[in-house]
């Protein structure tokens, strides 16, 4: 089976003054979570789409989808974990829990404002990752990468050709994440920025997909002008 997991745990900090997550604030009048579902939910291929949100958010995220009409059947809500990759596996214990695992159970895992991914996206997403194990969004780095181990002075200046952005979704066989997950030891599970990781640090290869440039994170009031900018784009055309 193919699942989509919305991840929308964060609180958002970075957006500064708001009265909630950023992923509840408004793109031309819609929450920005709800753009993001709208997309997948125009793909059919995914039994279920398991929205992760903090537990103290629950009834307003349910109370959102029963406002702008989402199909309840098929997208569902539970409590996100402390970061991103505990969050991610309490997907995936909801998914166990309902349905168990298959062997070949995908989950396409999407940060919840990164409200414009493309329909390729996702279907490459689903393409790749029913062939591999780990599946990322990437785009080309524009800009130089430069290291710095101790915050004061360069450390290694990396060739910019080999560098990429990472982005979402990132797609995942289910059981194999959980193994490798389950198999980290603590000290790695507190350096975890990104579910990606979990297979590099196993030697697993992961294949890549390429994104989009304004497949951005709304994550600073910055961000915030900029997709409102694009969704005023978009509207005018």
């Amino acid at each position: 089976m193919i699942y989509a997991g919305i991840l929308a745990g964060g609180k958002g900090t970075r957006m500064g003054n708001v009265p909630m997550p950023k992923q509840f604030l408004t793109l031309n009048d819609k929450p920005i979570i709800v753009h993001t579902i709208e997309k997948f939910l125009l793909n059919n291929k995914f039994e279920k789409i398991i929205i992760a949100t903090p537990k103290e958010w629950i009834n307003h995220t349910n109370d959102i989808l029963k406002k702008y009409s989402i199909d309840l059947p098929v997208v569902t809500v539970v409590s996100g974990g402390t970061d991103r990759n505990e969050t991610i596996m309490n997907i995936i214990d909801y998914i166990e829990q309902e349905n168990g695992l298959n062997d070949d159970d995908i989950i396409v895992t999407h940060d919840a404002v990164r409200p414009f991914l493309t329909h390729r996206i996702i279907e490459e997403n689903i393409e790749h990752g029913l062939r591999n194990s780990a599946v990322d969004t990437v785009i080309p780095a524009i800009d130089t990468i430069v290291e710095s181990t101790d915050e004061t002075f360069i450390s290694s200046i990396p060739r910019r050709d080999y560098m990429y952005q990472g982005q979402t979704p990132q797609t995942f066989h289910i059981k194999k994440l959980k193994e490798l997950y389950g198999n980290l030891s603590v000290a790695d599970k507190k350096i975890l920025s990104d579910a990606c990781k979990i297979f590099s640090l196993s030697d697993e290869k992961v294949k890549l997909v390429q994104g989009e440039i304004f497949n951005i994170k709304v994550t600073t009031p910055y961000d915030l002008k900029v997709a409102n900018a694009i969704i005023k784009e978009s509207i005018d055309k």
